[in-house]
């Protein structure tokens, strides 16, 4: 893969871009800090702004990693940071990711998460050289399939009992797709 880290991507509505430690307090009031975002995540809700702008120290050191991939969801009508979407996983010996996202519930039902993932799924195909990219989702929470699905990913089946998140241990719906499956629908 040729990586590239986490460069500024554009959308219609969002600026996809790295995180900054001014981000904290949307990342608290908008995403990280509401148990009702969080239920379906591997990570509880934080407990404060503070617990946020500690996340995002760690997070800004690791951009000098060219293989490291976060961007925060800048949405352009009021300029917050309204969630997140990354590369949680990576198998380089198949030039494979999954991503993972988040975006705070104001937000929710109008698109948002899969126009930034259909971006990065662009970005992780045209630009680093990925040969599959992956996603997975809590079989209660269908909303994220919709998302994958709306993204171009397809459903692959579900993994029983394969993970655990604030809810305990779950299934896990798997979506995915191959480079070629994208290039065949984008060009």
């Amino acid at each position: 893969m040729n990586h590239q880290g986490t460069v500024v991507l554009e959308t219609g509505r969002l600026i996809l871009r790295p995180f900054q430690a001014k981000d904290a307090k949307d990342m608290y009031n908008n995403w990280a800090g509401s148990k009702r975002v969080t239920r379906y995540l591997t990570w509880p809700a934080h407990a404060s702004v503070e617990e946020s702008r500690m996340l995002l120290d760690t997070w800004v050191k690791n951009y000098s990693d060219p293989k490291y991939y976060e961007w925060c969801m800048e949405y352009k009508d009021n300029r917050q940071a309204i969630g997140s979407i990354g590369v949680a996983k990576m198998d380089e010996s198949i030039d494979a990711v999954e991503i993972g996202y988040c975006i705070g519930a104001s937000y929710w039902h109008q698109g948002i998460t899969a126009e930034a993932l259909q971006e990065v799924v662009s970005f992780l195909f045209e630009r680093v050289g990925c040969n599959r990219i992956a996603a997975r989702h809590d079989i209660n929470n269908p909303n994220s399939g919709k998302v994958m699905k709306k993204a171009g990913l397809r459903y692959e089946g579900t993994l029983l009992q394969a993970g655990k998140n604030n809810e305990g241990i779950v299934d896990l719906a798997v979506y995915g797709i191959t480079k070629a499956m994208y290039f065949e629908k984008t060009h």
